[in-house]
């Protein structure tokens, strides 16, 4: 079946459900047994509930994967994958991370014995030189968060198998409409689902899909150990949201192609990130490996961090927030919101700039999202 197809339909029989289009919202946290140990298939909601299983069965069908976990939310998810590490174990991870994801491993899992180096993931020699005999795991982002940096995911997986590691990889930015990781070799794909799955801005919870039945097993086992699962209602308002996703997209991309073909005329704009501009890094490898370019921007302009925050406050139509992937438009500023976390020098190095600007194109009137731009670049 086609993407559109199966995120209405995969992981989901009306007829198990008594002819329900929808898969039912299951409020119970525990099930009742015959006998100790006989049970249809669900013994306490921690462990499992049909209302769960049906978005984890949609998960790993929309990401051409075998298993789905769900999580209470996108760092549950990340969490859970940095546990498949032990003590002593290394961590080659993308230099621009989402701030929360480098947050979680600086200062959470390097107290347990894991350490880590940030890598430019665009360049494989040199991911592949940041390999140490200690190197259990790759973790990347592409698009990236927030420059868009693009990683060839078939490239560095393929690193990644040659060394033993497991290799991870975030596609909440492209989702799983414009790209399938596992089939460019990833072992893990991880979602913030709380973005572009749910896309309406009304929930938050994570995702990660596997096709490794070993490595599912230690997922699984972590996800109930740890206890980071989302609610029920959670679950349905997910899975509700993955069926138009293949829509909001496509929508999302048009306006983002709009707003970029502004930015780029625009005085006050030094410079625009955006994989489907020729002249960005690895243009060719997103035209690869992606169905579209996506509905991410980065733009920086000529301006300090005030300038900055002056440009996203006060917006009719962008709503300043940190998030993406929702039906509306956001637009945020790193170096004070998402990204804050990193300490100053770090962003810079990676090229995180004060004057760095993100936005999430929704699916408005592309006239309305660069009309509002307009007044917000002549705010400074």
């Amino acid at each position: 079946m086609h993407f559109d197809t199966r995120a209405i339909h995969a992981g989901y029989n009306p007829f198990d459900h008594f002819g329900a289009v929808n898969p039912p919202v299951f409020l119970s946290s525990t099930f009742a047994q015959t006998r100790p140990g006989q049970h249809q298939g669900f013994e306490y909601a921690r462990s499992g509930n049909p209302t769960r299983k049906a978005l984890e069965d949609l998960l790993a069908a929309i990401e051409e994967g075998e298993h789905g976990f769900a999580f209470s939310s996108g760092l549950g998810a990340t969490d859970t994958v940095l546990k498949l590490l032990n003590a002593g174990d290394h961590l080659v991870m993308a230099d621009d991370v989402y701030g929360g994801t480098f947050r979680i491993v600086d200062k959470t899992f390097t107290r347990l014995g894991i350490t880590y180096t940030r890598v430019d993931t665009t360049n494989p020699a040199a991911v592949k030189a940041a390999i140490t005999p200690k190197t259990r795991m790759m973790l990347l982002e592409s698009p990236s968060n927030p420059l868009l940096k693009i990683s060839d995911i078939a490239a560095l997986t393929k690193i990644a198998r040659e060394a033993k590691l497991i290799s991870v990889v975030d596609n909440t930015f492209a989702t799983p409409y414009l790209q399938r990781p596992l089939e460019l070799g990833a072992d893990i794909v991880l979602h913030s689902a709380t973005k572009y799955l749910g896309g309406h801005s009304d929930v938050v919870l994570g995702a990660l899909v596997t096709r490794n039945k070993e490595l599912a097993e230690k997922i699984r086992f972590n996800q109930n150990a740890s206890g980071a699962v989302p609610g029920f209602l959670d679950c349905y308002m997910v899975h509700r949201g993955i069926k138009t996703l293949g829509v909001r997209v496509e929508r999302s991309c048009d306006n983002a192609e709009r707003v970029v073909s502004f930015l780029l005329e625009h005085q006050r704009v030094a410079k625009v990130y955006y994989p489907a501009l020729n002249d960005h890094p690895n243009h060719d490898v997103a035209a690869r490996q992606m169905k579209r370019f996506g509905a991410m921007i980065a733009f920086e302009i000529k301006g300090s961090v005030a300038d900055g925050e002056q440009v996203v406050s006060g917006r009719r139509v962008w709503t300043l927030g940190e998030s993406l992937g929702g039906v509306e438009s956001l637009l945020e500023h790193p170096a004070s919101m998402t990204h804050a976390s990193i300490p100053r020098e770090l962003r810079q190095k990676a090229g995180l700039n004060d004057g760095l600007i993100r936005l999430s194109c929704g699916i408005e009137h592309a006239d309305d999202l660069i009309d509002d731009l307009k007044e917000g670049l002549a705010a400074y």
